[in-house]
């Protein structure tokens, strides 16, 4: 099944931090990463107190189920040496799952869709870069970019991974 996972660091060299996160992902015997999104500098979203990431998406095809994946996610964030101290604060790495197939899935540690995945051009920016479909939600991406309203804090960097 095809699935995207959002990548962002704003600790410590955040080039390499999503480049060993991918490395690693595609490591996984159970992951294919398939393509990868430009990278993209944004401003950080909810805690304002740090400084900015870096940010991208991954396509990838896996037969891992959303909570599969999130263990195996979790896995590698903690391998690299995540340490979860402010609700979304500063971090070498965050590895989150937007979308698996046509997976619905709500628990109190993992939903799919992404909940937050339509309101943050962090996101739905480096998605449209490797996001075949035509449509989320019923709009285009570049529909909830502009309803966003934080596109502007998005910039594509010069930095090619």
């Amino acid at each position: 099944m095809i699935g995207y996972l959002a990548l962002g660091s704003n600790i410590g060299d955040t080039f390499e931090n999503l480049k060993t996160a991918r490395k690693l992902l595609q490591a996984a015997p159970e992951i294919t990463v398939l393509a990868s999104s430009c990278l993209y500098e944004t401003e950080p979203y909810g805690y304002k107190e740090q400084p900015k990431f870096l940010n991208a998406v991954l396509k990838i095809e896996t037969q891992l189920t959303g909570p599969e994946l999130l263990t195996k996610t979790q896995g590698i964030e903690k391998e690299m040496g995540r340490q979860r101290k402010i609700h979304w604060g500063p971090r070498n790495i965050d590895i989150d799952i937007l979308l698996l197939g046509n997976e619905q899935f709500h628990t109190e540690q993992l939903t799919i869709p992404h909940v937050e995945l339509t309101k943050r051009s962090f996101v739905l920016i480096p998605l449209q870069d490797v996001y075949e479909e035509q449509k989320l939600r019923g709009k285009t991406l570049a529909d909830w970019i502009k309803a966003s309203g934080n596109a502007a804090e998005v910039q594509q960097s010069r930095k090619v991974w």
